[in-house]
């Protein structure tokens, strides 16, 4: 049984455009049906390294087959595929980072995963080109996320890049 879902994608070493459009045609390799895509932003870094490039930030509509653990090997794989290397300070620069939002109204928990992701309210990165793909999401079990963006307080600036990433090159 397939289901929908949701990955944020960001890169802040190379061509950042590039190296997204390089996930959305790769993911359909996988068994990872691309429906979507937002429009490009870019975005300050946040989190534990703040000293580094802007990122160019994009959220993707999905549907696979995958379970949520099968679902962040691809992911991860095709980081590798990309030109992401293992290692590096968390948080850090890099070529890309493919992170699963949202798979369907799954509720789900493991030591490498967490559904819906813990940080999709509180990211602005995320809440943006996300509520551009549905305006009226909502989290399993309640919520609109349209009430977390509204809810955030200043900083994290967000700014349109450019188009949503072409999906007939796939």
């Amino acid at each position: 049984m397939s289901s929908r879902g949701y990955l944020g994608l960001g890169s802040n070493v190379g061509d950042r455009r590039a190296n997204l459009q390089a996930v959305v045609q790769r993911l359909p390799r996988h068994g990872v049906t691309v429906l979507r895509s937002s429009s490009t932003y870019d975005t300050e870094p946040v989190g534990l390294v703040l000293d580094q490039p802007k990122f160019l930030n994009a959220c993707i509509a999905i549907e696979t087959e995958h379970q949520p653990t099968e679902l962040l090997a691809v992911c991860k794989k095709v980081e590798q595929e990309v030109g992401r290397h293992a290692g590096g300070p968390r948080h850090g620069p890099r070529v890309i980072d493919v992170d699963v939002l949202l798979l369907g109204d799954l509720v789900y928990e493991s030591e490498r995963l967490t559904l819906p992701h813990r940080e999709v309210r509180s990211r602005r990165f995320v809440l943006v080109p996300l509520l551009e793909l549905d305006p009226e999401l909502t989290l399993p079990g309640g919520g609109r996320l349209a009430a977390s963006l509204q809810a955030l307080g200043g900083g994290q600036d967000v700014r349109l890049a450019g188009s949503p990433l072409p999906l007939d090159s796939i």
